[in-house]
């Protein structure tokens, strides 16, 4: 049996702390205390399937992406290379992204699976596609491409 993607990132976490690699162990650090969040959040204490991992992990790497941009912009280089180091790291453990063309594609399937003609039922074709996507796209581009496709 495969490890869990938790199990693999407590792993690597091991590794990283004997290779003494200071960015990547507060990397995986911060994503196992994300995990360990996401898995007591609510009602009762659950383990995380690997695609709810991923989903953590993709709220993490965003925050990341987010956060260098801003650095970016208010001339704090260092700070944004350390944020984009850290989005690196967190990356390595998400699927390939999707690209352009095939989010499109997947838009187009949702759309059409749901018969949606107008903007009332974004929701549904938007639950739809993110089945499908499961954290390889942002979910504000697929947001966009779903409203561009409804508005006629």
């Amino acid at each position: 049996m495969t490890d869990s993607l938790k199990a693999t990132i407590q792993r690597d976490l091991h590794e990283a702390m004997r290779a003494k690699q200071e960015v990547r162990v507060s990397t995986l650090r911060m994503a196992l205390s994300a995990i360990g969040n996401a898995e007591v959040a609510g009602k009762e204490a659950r383990v995380l399937s690997d695609r709810e991992t991923i989903t953590v992990l993709t709220k993490e790497a965003k925050k990341r992406k987010e956060s260098a941009a801003v650095y970016r912009e208010a001339g704090r280089a260092e700070t944004a290379a350390r944020e984009e180091a850290e989005m690196a790291v967190l990356e390595g453990y998400l699927p390939k992204q999707l690209g352009e063309e095939e989010v499109d594609a997947v838009v187009e399937r949702a759309i059409e699976q749901v018969g949606a003609t107008s903007m009332a039922q974004m929701g549904q074709v938007m639950a739809l596609a993110q089945q499908e996507i499961a954290g390889r796209a942002d979910g504000a581009l697929v947001a966009g491409k779903v409203k561009a496709r409804l508005t006629f």
